[in-house]
């Protein structure tokens, strides 16, 4: 299976931090986001994966290039962003005409990735999409879904005051080409995910269950909250020092400044 891991947003909530880094190679413990996401991808199933960049967008290339992802990575620059179902209609032969997987590589998660495949392969009749689910504790600040008894979302309230629920949409997902097919044939170059794509499919969406860790990394805030009860996941040898580079450019400037921002914030 191939992946698009979204990583071209300017991260504007997630500010200072991404005065310096771009959203994708905001560290956990020392870890860059795109690194978990790599792993967790890349050694349990996915071949190839796809990264649309803009901000920032030489950092990422020079993570990747030092780091031992390279190989299976391939990187699109977005000059105007695009959104979720603009990067997808115009990287769509990327996907060899099969299912497909995309999360925002600004999400930190935990989860066993054949599993999530497995629950795609079995979904409902009908079903042409299945969305990764969690329990939030801030519901206002989500799209909250609710569901049928066979695991069918049949109504979405995408960041409502008093949501019916706490049942979050975690933005991982994977796609039938299906749902690409019916992209396309609206014949626009930008589809609106939240407000076009999931109201479309209410009723097509099935999902997987996520009781283990997931976390929006999108405001300082949440980072803050990640660095506390996120495991502490060592990376290899060889994308340890690619972050190290990273972090040693403008002769460690870089790395004097995340340390103070955490420094001031735990």
């Amino acid at each position: 299976m191939r992946a698009l891991l979204l990583a071209a947003g300017l991260g504007t909530r997630l500010r200072p931090l991404t005065n310096y880094l771009p959203k994708c190679l905001v560290p956990i413990h020392g870890r860059p986001l795109l690194d978990y996401w790599l792993e967790t991808l890349l050694d349990h199933g996915v071949d190839q994966v796809l990264i649309n960049t803009h901000y920032m967008a030489p950092m990422v290339q020079q993570y990747l290039k030092k780091s031992t992802w390279l190989p299976y990575i391939t990187l699109v620059h977005e000059k105007n962003l695009l959104g979720t179902g603009g990067t997808i209609l115009k990287n769509r032969d990327f996907f060899k005409n099969e299912a497909f997987f995309v999360a925002h590589a600004d999400n930190l998660t935990v989860f066993d990735f054949q599993k999530f495949l497995h629950k795609h392969n079995s979904r409902a009749t009908g079903s042409e999409v299945t969305m990764m689910v969690f329990e939030t504790t801030d519901p206002q600040s989500c799209g909250i879904v609710s569901l049928d008894s066979r695991g069918v979302v049949q109504a979405f309230y995408e960041k409502v005051v008093n949501p019916p629920g706490t049942l979050a949409n975690g933005a991982v997902y994977i796609f039938e080409q299906s749902v690409v097919e019916w992209m396309v044939a609206l014949g626009k170059t930008q589809v609106d995910f939240s407000t076009e794509v999931i109201p479309h499919f209410l009723g097509k969406i099935f999902v997987y269950y996520n009781h283990l860790y997931h976390r929006d990394i999108g405001t300082m805030k949440n980072w803050i909250e990640a660095q506390k009860d996120f495991p502490l996941v060592p990376p290899t040898s060889q994308n340890a020092q690619a972050w190290s580079y990273i972090l040693g450019l403008d002769d460690g400037k870089l790395s004097g400044t995340v340390a103070q921002l955490l420094t001031d914030n735990i």
